[in-house]
């Protein structure tokens, strides 16, 4: 129960940045797939940015033990082309459906009950996906300082310089 609520305050707490992010809304949405508002890949970066070196200094502090799936090129391209045809087909992608649906966008309904939908496909077909395209490309590199045989936050601190002036970049582009 405790890891249901601590999910639920922080799915609502995420809900609520991406509501005061202005980045639940369609045009926003439209405008990050047709590369003129960066507005949701400055959010998402963020998140990303933050996320890692939180997660890596939680894993070094000994607070947590970092597990990394494998990746698996067959379910990554699959599940990427379906997710890009969903968001660009609805507008919205999973979470700012969400998000969208509460702030009374009833549009946003349609998306969320195809996720339900989907969902249930992807349940139904696992057996056959998990013989077949689950297992198509499988790497046996998981991260890229593995890749590199060099301690993460070399990469991290690379990721943050870069995400540095990628930001300053949109921003001089005003997008």
């Amino acid at each position: 129960m405790t890891t249901l609520l601590s999910g639920l305050i922080i799915g609502m707490g995420f809900g609520f940045l991406l509501q005061k992010g202005s980045v639940i809304r369609y045009d926003r949405q439209m405008g990050a797939l047709r590369l003129i508002d960066m507005t949701i890949i400055k959010f998402m970066f963020s998140a990303v940015l933050t996320g890692m070196v939180g997660v890596y200094v939680l894993k070094d502090l000994g607070i947590i033990n970092l597990r990394v799936l494998p990746t698996i090129l067959g379910g990554n391209i699959f599940g990427g082309i379906l997710f890009g045809l969903g968001w660009g087909l609805l507008g919205y992608c999973p979470g700012t459906a969400m998000g969208a649906l509460g702030e009374g966008r009833y549009d946003a309904a349609w998306g969320i009950l195809g996720m339900i939908f989907g969902a249930g496909i992807y349940a139904e077909a696992y057996p056959a996906l998990s013989r077949n395209i689950l297992t198509w490309g499988r790497l046996k590199i998981y991260t890229i300082p593995q890749a590199l045989g060099i301690n993460h936050w070399i990469i991290i601190f690379l990721f943050v310089i870069g995400g540095i002036f990628m930001f300053r970049w949109f921003e001089k582009k005003g997008l």
